[in-house]
């Protein structure tokens, strides 16, 4: 049975902030294309869920996250294999500092 792509309400707030962000320090058009390419990277976990490595920074918790890379950015989704899904808990820009990959707000 093929997976579905859930995204978390956090995680679409982050991909509405980085569009914020790339629509007001570089145009409209940048925006939408990169969000759109965000989102279409996450269409092969569908397929392939485990494709993206484990998230090191998060290997404490009880849910093993993973991780697929977009250019400079981090997707960090786990396999919810009750529910049949993918979901995406974050979209996590690299160049910020590594501690806040485990914010939760």
């Amino acid at each position: 049975m093929e997976l579905k792509i859930y995204w978390t309400d956090f995680a679409k707030t982050e991909l509405k902030n980085i569009f914020k962000h790339l629509k007001e320090n570089a145009s409209l058009k940048v925006a939408k294309n990169e969000n759109k390419k965000i989102v279409q990277s996450t269409l092969r976990l569908i397929t392939q869920p485990e494709i993206g490595q484990v998230e090191p920074m998060l290997a404490e918790t009880e849910i093993e996250f993973r991780y697929l890379l977009h250019q400079s950015y981090k997707i960090i989704y786990w396999i919810n294999s009750k529910q049949n899904r993918i979901e995406i808990m974050d979209v996590f820009e690299t160049h910020q500092q590594p501690e806040k990959i485990k914010r939760t707000k």
